[in-house]
């Protein structure tokens, strides 16, 4: 039996809370943290339990290792037995995605290195995105004669405008984090000494600030896309009706 405990894989995507943080963190830095089957599933999983869970009030999502995500495993793709690509984003990629946008506590992605394909626009879909310095975003789907997925033609030219995005699908060039930072595609980079930690601080931070006004916020900027202004500014009528009842804006006022 301790041999068998001590062969178990270790866990694809590791999950702690403290300080009203929920870290999730993917967790095969041997693959650059791409993305298999099972690491999906778990991620969404991971994702609910930050949803559902009181305690919780922030979410950071990481890599271990010298990657974000390199998007997805390639040998999943390869081998015959593994999933289709129908199933790949229907059931892996585009869960994760709609979660990260309706979960009701800002999340932030802390991106500590590559972050390529899906492992990039699962990051660009995050409320606030950190890079450090080593950060690199690759739109890597063309190499291998597909099309950005995951929300990336969604997100991207939203971020940074269609031109670039246009031509960074295209070309698939790196973008290192100064460049990122200088299109609008990240927030802010920092150090890659004390990446995590001050990435942390900022999720601790957002965790004491009024979280209510955060998941309205993030309503109000879902449907600022899909919005006339008109539509726009009555959704901002309900959401602030809403947002001036809570305990949160009595304690502020």
């Amino acid at each position: 039996i301790e041999h068998a405990q001590s062969q178990r894989m270790p866990d694809s995507v590791l999950y702690e809370v403290g300080n009203g943080v929920a870290c999730i963190t993917l967790n095969r830095p041997d693959r650059l943290n791409a993305f298999d089957r099972e690491a999906a599933l778990t991620l969404q999983r991971r994702l609910d339990e930050a949803s559902s869970a009181s305690e919780v009030r922030a979410v950071l999502l990481t890599g271990t290792g010298k990657g974000f995500s390199a998007g997805q495993d390639l040998a999943e793709v390869a081998d015959p037995t593994g999933p289709s690509m129908a199933q790949i984003l229907s059931e892996h990629y585009n869960p994760i995605v709609r979660r990260i946008r309706s979960i009701e506590k800002p999340v932030v992605a802390a991106v500590n290195g590559v972050a390529a394909g899906a492992g990039a626009n699962i990051a660009l879909c995050c409320d606030i995105v950190l890079a450090s310095e080593n950060a690199v975003f690759i739109q890597a789907f063309s190499k291998i004669g597909l099309i950005p997925d995951s929300g990336g033609t969604w997100f991207l030219p939203r971020l940074i405008g269609w031109q670039r995005a246009s031509a960074l699908m295209m070309t698939g060039d790196r973008v290192s984090a100064k460049e990122a930072e200088t299109m609008g595609m990240v927030y802010k980079v920092l150090p890659a000494v004390g990446f995590m930690e001050a990435a942390m601080d900022m999720a601790k931070n957002l965790a004491q600030m009024p979280t209510r006004s955060f998941a309205f916020t993030k309503q109000a900027l879902n449907g600022s896309f899909r919005n006339t202004l008109e539509e726009q500014l009555d959704l901002e009528d309900w959401l602030q009706q809403r947002a001036a009842s809570t305990s949160d804006y009595r304690e502020g006022v």
